[in-house]
């Protein structure tokens, strides 16, 4: 038994046809705000962050969401200060070998879009084994966007093009989206960011053209099931032109 492609995602009739995303994309923002409200250290925001996607990913299951992005470090965040970032290299860690068995048994597949330059070698490999585990699950499709950022994915993909040696005249829109971390997917219908926030800080750029936004005024460790939900129905309630009337 071979595990099932993402393009095979791609091919699936699309739930959005009942007013659910397909893919939400999901900028989870404001861990060290909840923390510093509760005069608390920031890092313990994170673990609260990194504690509600327990939460999150069941919700995404029920909605009938099939794809499910958390955009977890960006290649931005290394510039943090240092005590930060090691904490959270240790508490990722630790995450990813503890909720590696819940997912599966939720029937979750994880992928990891991103870089594994500079992330220590034992988060690595946690992050693959989690990969490797549950490479055959169907029910959900959850990338983590860890050491991820936006330009990066596609500097990466240029480089292969031209690596590879693809004539110019045969580089299309298509052949790009085969060469990025998200290949075989469908882009994001709906990307989500909390804590009130308007950008995209450099998250799935290139695949975000046409998604629809939703700003949750919530602290990411505050954002339920419940607010989800309404995140979907809001969407539900749009109409997507793609440029066009």
């Amino acid at each position: 038994m071979s595990a099932p492609r993402p393009a095979e995602i791609a091919d699936r009739p699309s739930a959005a046809t009942s007013g659910v995303p397909r893919h939400v994309a999901i900028i989870m923002d404001g861990n060290g705000r909840w923390a510093q409200r509760r005069h608390r250290p920031r890092l313990e925001g994170h673990r609260q962050g990194v504690d509600n996607i327990q939460r999150i990913v069941p919700a995404a299951i029920d909605l009938g969401i099939e794809v499910l992005t958390l955009f977890a470090f960006s290649t931005e965040n290394w510039g943090r200060p240092t005590d930060e970032v090691s904490g959270l290299m240790r508490l990722f860690t630790l995450i990813s070998r503890r909720e590696t068995a819940n997912l599966h048994r939720q029937g979750v597949r994880v992928a990891h879009i991103g870089s594994f330059d500079g992330v220590n070698k034992l988060l690595a490999q946690a992050i693959r084994d989690a990969v490797i585990l549950t490479q055959y699950n169907t029910r959900l499709h959850l990338n983590i966007a860890f050491n991820y950022g936006g330009r990066d994915e596609i500097t990466r993909a240029v480089r292969r093009i031209v690596a590879e040696g693809v004539a110019p005249e045969d580089v299309t829109e298509g052949l790009v989206d085969r060469y990025l971390s998200t290949a075989g997917l469908p882009d994001p219908d709906l990307i989500l960011r909390t804590a009130g926030e308007m950008r995209l800080s450099n998250f799935l750029i290139w695949q975000a053209a046409y998604s629809e936004y939703y700003a949750s005024p919530k602290l990411w460790p505050d954002f339920g099931p419940e607010d989800l939900r309404e995140a979907v129905e809001s969407y539900a309630g749009r109409h997507r032109k793609y440029g066009k009337l």
